[in-house]
């Protein structure tokens, strides 16, 4: 299916691994071109190598849970089509072993970028009379544990965030939803199970048995989430908004 994509501009945050990179990977093969904004300089740069050079990719060094650096980066890149918030690694942990220090700085990236941002690009297409906002948000928000609190009370928080605005920025002409992965094969998945096994069993390394009875018996393919924004974010979807896709294998209702 032609999506219809082809010129469109791509600003993708968290655009150096995992769902970020593969988001620039599937917009790049729809005929988009992308920015990949993230941390890390160097990460970026071998991401930008391996999506095919500087021709339809640009990359961006910013520390997104600084307001400053969110702002700097609208400035630079103001006239996207779609801003893809993708940016945001919050830690597993029970409310008690976690020190709030922890806690701002998780939400710092994750839910407060998201929103900054929005805020931001929100402006821009408001404006222009045409645009899309995809949120990569995360199942924890549906289904929340105690061992992920921070996380799955921030995604919450995101979810609500996403369907006020997806609910008013079609008055606008202006799409914005979200999707919910469940557990993807990203390092970050690994991360989080080595923090859950040792918590549990007081052994990381038995952070494999903390992924049993995957729906379908596997992780998710972070291409497979990519294809499902591209996908909701092109006019055969156009009348997506307000609404966030748990993107699961029914594995909220086993």
């Amino acid at each position: 299916m032609d999506l219809g994509l082809g010129g469109k501009k791509v600003l993708i945050t968290g655009g150096s691994k995992g769902i970020g990179l593969s988001c620039g990977r599937v917009f790049l093969r729809e005929g988009c071109s992308i920015i990949l904004v993230a941390r890390s300089a160097e990460a970026l740069a071998q991401a930008q190598a391996e999506l095919g050079g500087q021709g339809r990719v640009q990359i961006v060094a910013a520390d997104l849970s600084k307001g400053e650096e969110r702002a700097r980066v609208h400035a630079l890149h103001p006239d996207v089509d779609i801003l893809v918030n993708n940016a945001g690694a919050i830690p597993a942990g029970g409310l008690l072993e976690m020190t709030m220090e922890r806690w701002e700085e998780a939400w710092a990236l994750k839910v407060l970028g998201y929103i900054h941002l929005t805020k931001l690009y929100l402006a821009t297409m408001k404006a222009r009379g045409d645009g899309v906002i995809v949120n990569i948000i995360g199942g924890a928000g549906r289904n929340p544990r105690y061992d992920y609190i921070c996380g799955g009370a921030g995604n919450a928080a995101l979810m609500a965030f996403t369907s006020a605005v997806g609910g008013r920025s079609v008055d606008w002409g202006v799409r914005c939803f979200g999707i919910n992965p469940a557990q993807t094969r990203t390092e970050r998945t690994t991360t989080q199970s080595k923090t859950r096994a040792r918590e549990k069993f007081g052994d990381e390394t038995r952070w494999q048995e903390m992924l049993a009875n995957l729906p379908l018996g596997r992780l998710i393919e972070p291409e497979e989430i990519a294809n499902t924004a591209a996908f909701l974010a092109s006019s055969a979807c156009g009348y997506v908004s307000g609404t966030v896709l748990d993107v699961d294998g029914g594995g909220g209702f086993r």
